[in-house]
């Protein structure tokens, strides 16, 4: 197996706690019976202690011991390479994990010695006097300024060492002392409160545990890239997954010397998230981003348009705004005003000085201040130097001169500075992909509730749904310009599972109805305020079972439902929020969760779901197949092969039953029943999976071509064929569209041209040919399947 053999990727979630290297291997032949071709890896690099994600690296020399360590990954290298399979792995090279700084070597030294430490260098340290903190490395820990007095001298090890509470803090050779306080006040870092917004190292984001490193400096990269390297010149790995480039100093040079590393025959893929109508920079030598533009063109062809003017009546009338194109816009300016003085604050002061260093002249920091925010708050990517993208920033300052003249001196400056392309430009795009993904991911979504099938990474809430015309023209172009791109429709960064959404889009095709209802819940159960109220009624609508069990009887679904409102209502800021608890309201909010599920409305919610439960399945096969048969390589998120009610992390990022997957997959002999069970979404995924794995030239570089129906109810199908480059297709793949309007008028003598040739449905058994009939191709399924007979 090499790396230009992979047409498919599962990804696999490993937690020292739950599923190690030892775990995968007993999956693996699971796995291969589904049709995978690779294993995708999150981070296996040793973790902080307990880490059940593996991004808060504190070793990135070392494999994770947690996991099985060198040993255990070579076991799993072994037993996938002897079924023609291969690993793709997931890196973190922007960051470092610091929570507890005994366990990361490198911080531990650098907070012991300082800038003579021989690391001082890896990280994104502002040591000049003029950093708030006197020079010294401020750590945002305290609970408050006072707490200094609570610091003891810890001698229970080897070393002594400062201590506040549960933290530990190591002290310089010959600074060591019988006061705590005197003794902290010799160190190279400095205590602080960390509500004071001082923090003199870069973060990611705003997570003070997670240090940003300096993958810039050529010595930084070899020693964070040293485990990497030996992978790859031991031939172990076929590709590799860059989490969040845009975070780094230069993404495009640290691609290009990553590419270096891997060598030119890995694939590399990098999160990349899109702006509305950004491209992919093509001059960057990968192949392509995870697939987040794609999760929205496959989620968005299932959307009804038609529905947008009652869901904004309903969001105007429930929280006051409409959730339209202007009003999000207006609303995520705000938003990163508002984090750009708070919570990025630090981040924001040192892009000041930086400014004030490389433009050469003096100028009010509070005016620069006001333009600099107001220029970040403005740019509708996460950072402006990438190849295509040449010119936004000028026409981005120009707009903000135009609306504010009074900034005219310091917009200037800001112009200069940037143009110099040095630390102020660094600084500039690194802070303003930090602004995009906390306030809008992480805070705007949260926030508007118009349909929130459509705000997830990497997506535009503002496009009420894409058609099939755009989604063809999407297809073709990646097909012809990113053929081995990811694609995808869960990951652990998602906001719901592929399902959920899947089940809320179908609100879009009874936006009177799901007014009505909502009125009546509102009725019998108020929520709490109207955003909190229409965001997770969606969420709950979304979720609840369609098994015919209440709620109430569905082990940890209230655990889990209580726990996802509570990060909701925080992420959103409105109410309450991580630095500001409002404990009354949230109490409200759970008493709300509680009354919902265990009253009448719990009831209602029960056939409301049952009602809609098929058009929600119909939506899942469509969007799971033309993921998997589309272009690029598509990746299948884990447990995924069957319905599955995730929520966003850590809800996502839970124990599969991968038994009961493989019993089911074992067990299934013929085309079954879409219902509950998800057995159909099982025998769609292996189908299509197996065929990429029988015919990978014609999916991985393969031709696109839209097939388009014919009668009173073409609308309601979207069909593509497939096939090998310069040699006709030989595959079709179906799928039904809005089918809640269907059963009104039926398919009547609605039918699809199938391309020459005879015709067989992997899904139903059946042979077709010429001009098909909707009632017969769609038959059993929402969604077809067609291989051209050989």
């Amino acid at each position: 197996m090499t790396a230009a053999d992979i047409v498919s990727t599962y990804r696999l979630q490993m937690r020292g706690d739950a599923f190690t290297f030892a775990d995968a291997v007993d999956v693996a032949a699971y796995l291969d019976q589904l049709g995978v071709s690779h294993l995708y890896l999150s981070p296996i690099l040793t973790a902080a202690d307990g880490s059940q994600h593996g991004y808060d690296v504190t070793d990135p020399t070392t494999v994770s011991d947690a996991l099985g360590g060198s040993a255990g990954f070579e076991k799993l290298i072994a037993e996938v390479r002897s079924r023609g399979m291969g690993v793709v792995v997931d890196i973190v090279p922007n960051h470092l994990g610091i929570e507890v700084p005994r366990q990361n070597q490198w911080w531990w030294d650098v907070l012991k010695r300082g800038r003579g430490s021989d690391h001082a260098g890896y990280f994104d340290i502002d040591w000049r006097e003029t950093n708030g903190a006197d020079g010294k490395l401020a750590l945002p820990v305290l609970g408050s300024a006072a707490d200094l007095a609570q610091l003891t001298i810890d001698t229970s090890d080897s070393e002594p060492m400062l201590a506040y509470d549960e933290h530990r803090f190591p002290i310089a050779p010959g600074t060591e002392g019988d006061d705590p306080r005197a003794v902290h006040d010799r160190q190279s870092y400095r205590l602080v409160d960390w509500k004071s917004g001082l923090s003199t190292y870069r973060r990611f984001f705003t997570v003070n545990s997670l240090a940003a490193v300096r993958q810039e400096d050529p010595q930084v990269f070899d020693a964070t890239h040293s485990a990497i390297a030996e992978w790859a010149r031991r031939d172990l790995i076929d590709g590799v997954r860059v989490d969040h480039p845009d975070g780094l100093s230069r993404p495009a040079a640290y691609l290009e010397r990553l590419r270096a590393l891997v060598g030119p025959s890995r694939r590399l893929f990098v999160e990349k998230i899109l702006g509305s109508d950004e491209p992919l920079d093509s001059t960057l030598p990968i192949e392509g981003t995870t697939g987040y533009e794609a999760l929205a063109e496959l989620g968005g062809l299932f959307v009804d348009p038609a529905g947008e003017a009652d869901l904004t009546a309903l969001s105007i009338r429930m929280t006051g705004e409409p959730g339209d194109a202007g009003w999000l816009h207006d609303a995520e300016r705000e938003i990163k005003r508002g984090l750009a003085q708070t919570g990025l604050a630090p981040e924001v002061r040192r892009l000041l000085a930086a400014i004030g260093r490389d433009s050469g002249e003096s100028v009010s920091t509070a005016t620069l201040a006001v333009a600099t925010v107001d220029v970040l708050a403005s740019m509708p990517v996460y950072r402006a130097d990438y190849a295509p993208l040449a010119g936004l920033l000028s026409s981005t300052i120009d707009a903000v001169r135009q609306r504010n003249p009074e900034l005219a001196e310091p917009l200037a400056v800001l112009e200069r500075a940037l143009s110099a392309d040095g630390e102020a430009a660094v600084r500039f795009n690194q802070v303003c992909g930090a602004l995009m993904a906390k306030s809008v991911e992480d805070c705007l979504f949260y926030r508007t509730a118009r349909l929130i099938s459509l705000q997830e990474v990497g997506g535009s809430p503002a496009r009420f749904g894409i058609s099939p015309d755009d989604f063809h023209d999407a297809n073709v172009a990646r097909a012809q310009q990113w053929p081995a791109m990811m694609t995808t429709l869960s990951t652990h960064d998602t906001k719901r599972g592929e399902d959920v959404r899947a089940r809320i889009s179908v609100l879009s095709q009874v936006p009177q109805l799901w007014s009505a209802v909502v009125s009546d819940w509102e009725q019998s159960a108020p929520s709490p305020d109207g955003v909190t109220g229409l965001f997770l009624w969606q969420n709950l609508f979304g979720v609840w079972p369609s098994d015919g069990r209440p709620a109430a009887d569905v082990p940890d679904l209230r655990e889990r439902l209580h726990a996802y409102a509570e990060k909701a209502i925080r992420e959103a800021g409105l109410r309450t929020s991580w630095d500001r608890v409002d404990d009354e309201f949230e109490a409200r909010v759970h008493t709300w969760l509680d009354d919902v599920i265990d009253g009448p409305v719990g009831r209602s919610l029960d056939a409301f779901v049952a009602s809609l439960a098929w058009h929600g399945w119909a939506i899942s096969l469509g969007q799971k197949l033309f993921q998997l048969v589309g272009p690029g390589i598509p990746d299948v998120y884990q447990g995924t092969e069957l319905w599955e009610d995730s929520l966003v992390d850590p809800d996502n990022r839970r124990v599969v039953d991968f038994d009961v997957r493989r019993n089911r997959l074992a067990s299934l002999t013929s085309a079954p029943p879409l219902d509950a069970s998800g057995s159909a979404k099982l025998w769609v995924v292996a189908h299509a999976l197996w065929l990429r794995r029988e015919r990978p030239a014609s999916f991985v570089g393969g031709s696109y071509l839209p097939l388009s129906a014919e009668g009173v109810a073409a609308d309601h199908i979207v069909a593509f064929a497939r096939g090998p480059e310069n040699d006709g297709a030989d595959v079709v793949a179906v799928a039904s569209r809005l089918t809640v309007a269907i059963p009104d008028s039926g398919w009547g003598d609605t039918a699809l041209d199938l391309p020459e040739g005879s015709w067989t449905d992997r899904l139903s058994g059946r042979t077709y040919r010429g001009s098909v009939p909707a009632t017969d191709l769609l038959a059993d399924l929402p969604v077809a399947l067609l291989v051209r007979d050989r």
